[in-house]
């Protein structure tokens, strides 16, 4: 294996630093995975032990931070919509629409807004697709049933006869 790069100079005065200041324990683990080959010249096998890490991990972490400096180990997170179709703000668009049948009390209907989430992509989604958006933008169905599903007219009426 090839010797690794150093790092530089004022990278040993500057972790201890940016390792008080990290605020999640993943951030301050990448700085201290840097930190612990600086100052101690630890491999990345010795480094992964101290860690509970894989060695890989810890070379990407290393290399990642010769590469970008000290903005690297802060990251930007792992969350956020990756597999998203739409924006939030180009679904509140796509929604805003249909806003004015349904704020007067008309009926919101799904089909039609698949209809125009469909024609805005040019492909066909699954009605989950589309019930997810509407409750992310915090509608919701209220909807008074006329009946009860299992509601039987003639029990009932046979009830009204015996009850009088």
């Amino acid at each position: 294996m090839r010797t690794p790069k150093p790092l530089p100079e004022e990278t040993v005065s500057r972790l201890p630093l940016e390792m008080k200041r990290a605020k999640t324990k993943a951030e301050f683990q990448r700085l201290q995975c840097v930190w612990l080959r600086a100052s101690l010249g630890l491999s990345s096998k010795q480094v992964a032990t101290a860690l509970g890490w894989h060695p890989c991990s810890v070379r990407r972490v290393q290399s990642h931070y010769l590469k970008e400096g000290e903005v690297s180990p802060k990251g930007a997170g792992r969350g956020g919509r990756r597999r998203q179709n739409l924006t939030l703000q180009q679904e509140g668009e796509l929604l805003q629409e249909f806003l004015a049948s349904s704020g007067k009390g008309g009926i919101l209907e799904v089909n039609r807004i698949k209809a125009a989430y469909e024609n805005l992509l040019e492909r066909k989604v699954p009605h989950s697709t589309v019930y997810r958006m509407v409750a992310r933008h915090g509608w919701r169905k209220i909807a008074p049933r006329p009946r009860h599903p299992k509601a039987d007219a003639s029990a009932q009426a046979e009830f009204k006869k015996t009850v009088s």
